[in-house]
């Protein structure tokens, strides 16, 4: 075998045992590894509550990892979102995903929960489980320095501790595995962190394959200005978009109800480098480098971070900007939902938070304190709701939105409302071809072919997120350039168009998750605001409200190419196409 190791860690923390599973070659086949071969077990063992013993926790890699595929450090962790009731999963960086590999394994597989606060140490083959109720309410960096020798760490801070609905974990001190809330299962599970060192190396192929497809890939994104060029994300990291998003006038401001930031030329990435002279760092075997890091060792805050903590709260003091990312991260919290989430409440209290505020509310909410801390500790939907004005949440699902405005994208309106595990940029990213142009340029105040890019979109990323890759490379590489990585790696021939049919599968089957859980075109849907308010006026030209119907015409087209039925539904016809279950 190779490529993959063939064998999946399985922890019963109830009964402190494991187990090694070693699946078929057919299902590393047919769902590759990462988030495709982590969502064939969950579809297999999910729960209704989250919070259930016997739902599980997968930590995963893909075939690619630990290999000299270019950007191929990640890894996938999921379960059912505490957040949302979705599918949950998020992608993670650092060096986790390799080691794993290294040690011998293809992913973890979690279930039943331990007596006291505990810590899951892998070593190669060696698991060992610590009870370290001693830990409990340390900080994700306190954590981190008590497991210096311990190799790769995923932890969890105060926030999951303490039930905070959107809580994350930290990977490596410093790259965040957000959105979904999925540190809240760690908790659940009463698990504070994961370490785990590895001493073997991937089996490939062949190698020399593996090294010219490693070469064309490279020597794509040398070509590319977004990646590598004076502007791009080598250089300044994600932030490199906030300008862009600025002059494109959909840049969330004031919880969506403008779209242009006064100060944001005074708090783009140029002067976020100019002030803080970031170091470069980032996953493993990653050229790239796009994570951004003080010399003092804390993470430079993504864009989605800046633009939310700054134009979307009306925020112009940057140093809190970069304090508020911080504290996130010590706290163990998604950036996203908790900028947004204060952005509901900003509006619903009709005054603009002052950048003291912001901070002091991020601490209230990740340490459970005081009366509003722990209600807005559950997202900005369920506090909304509690206020009785629902619409003031700008999410999806439950999950808020990005730093996108869909007025300013139509691709990515409709991205939004799709997306399985709630308002996410990340399942298709719309963005590469209506604002970025790469791999061509798109109508973004266009609905014309967007329902069929946006499908191919989330096939092509269940791959990425499958081998598992990173998202970026492919504003320069293909999936030409990666079935060859894997035919390379695996020895298993392997075409572009073979990798999207499984890409197909993979999000049809989180289609099917989801709607066992109760979803339908009644969730696919936008915050009423996008339909009926004006966004800001700039360069004499307005962001418009979205049409509804051409929206709704625009999800229906999306569903009968998805192959779902009127309501957003998986069609036994079409499960069965794909290998499938599914019983309407």
């Amino acid at each position: 075998m190779f490529g993959w190791c063939g064998k999946i860690l399985r922890i019963d923390l109830t009964a402190e045992e494991f187990f090694i599973e070693e699946p078929e070659r057919e299902v590393l086949h047919t769902y590759i590894g990462g988030r495709g071969l982590a969502g064939s077990y969950l579809a297999q063992e999910v729960t209704r509550d989250w919070n259930d013993p016997a739902m599980p926790l997968l930590l995963f890699a893909g075939p690619l990892v630990g290999t000299v595929s270019p950007a191929s450090g990640r890894m996938t962790i999921m379960s059912r979102s505490p957040l949302t009731g979705t599918v949950g999963d998020t992608s993670a960086g650092g060096n986790f995903g390799t080691f794993l590999k290294k040690a011998g394994w293809d992913g973890i597989l979690i279930t039943g929960a331990s007596t006291s606060l505990c810590g899951i140490e892998i070593a190669d083959g060696a698991v060992v489980i610590n009870h370290v109720p001693e830990f409990a309410g340390l900080t994700t960096e306190e954590t981190v320095q008590y497991l210096a020798d311990k190799g790769s760490t995923a932890v969890i801070g105060p926030a999951a501790e303490r039930g905070v609905l959107f809580s994350n974990i930290i990977i490596d001190g410093h790259s965040a595995a957000g959105r979904n809330g999925i540190g809240l299962i760690f908790a659940a599970k009463n698990i504070k962190y994961i370490s785990v060192r590895g001493t073997g190396k991937v089996p490939v192929h062949d190698p020399e394959e593996l090294k010219r497809a490693r070469e064309d890939i490279v020597r794509l994104t040398a070509a590319s200005p977004v990646l590598l060029g004076e502007l791009g994300i080598s250089r300044y990291g994600t932030p490199a978009l906030y300008d862009l998003m600025h002059t494109r006038n959909m840049m969330p401001t004031d919880n969506f109800r403008k779209t242009s930031f006064d100060d944001a030329p005074s708090m783009n990435a140029f002067n976020l480098h100019k002030t803080y002279k970031p170091l470069n760092a980032g996953c493993r075997g990653c050229h790239i480098r796009c994570k951004k890091i003080t010399p003092k060792g804390s993470a430079i805050p993504e864009f989605e971070s800046l633009s939310h903590f700054s134009a979307l709260l009306n925020n112009s003091d940057l140093p809190s900007v970069v304090e508020a990312n911080r504290i996130c991260n010590e706290l163990g919290m998604d950036t996203i939902s908790a900028a947004s989430t204060l952005a509901c409440y900003s509006e619903l209290e009709e005054r603009t938070l002052t950048s003291r505020e912001i901070c002091k509310l991020l601490h209230d909410i990740g340490w459970g304190r005081g009366e509003i801390g722990i209600a807005l500790g559950q997202g900005s939907a369920r506090y909304a709701k509690s206020q009785g004005s629902p619409e003031s949440s700008i999410s999806v699902k439950g999950q808020e939105l990005p730093a996108y405005d869909p007025r300013g994208a139509y691709g990515m309106a409709l991205a939004y409302a799709t997306s399985t595990r709630g308002g996410c940029h990340l399942r298709a990213y719309p963005v590469s071809h209506e604002i970025l142009r790469k791999p061509v340029a798109t109508d973004r105040f266009s609905w014309s072919g967007k329902s069929r890019i946006i499908k191919i979109a989330e096939d092509a990323n269940a791959v990425v997120d499958s081998l598992a890759a990173c998202k970026f490379i492919f504003f320069a590489a293909s999936l030409e350039e990666y079935a060859r990585a894997f035919t390379a790696t695996t020895g298993v021939e392997t075409s572009a168009q073979d990798l999207l049919k499984k890409g197909e599968r993979i999000y049809y089957l989180e289609r099917i998750m989801n709607s066992r859980n109760g979803f339908s075109s009644a969730d696919d849907d936008l915050p009423p605001r996008f339909f009926s308010g004006h966004g800001s006026a700039r360069n004499n030209a307005s962001a418009k409200p979205l049409d509804r119907n051409d929206f709704l015409v625009a999800r229906s087209n999306y569903y009968k190419i998805r192959g779902l039925d009127a309501k957003g539904a998986p069609t036994e016809k079409k499960a069965k196409e794909l290998g499938l279950k599914w019983k309407s």
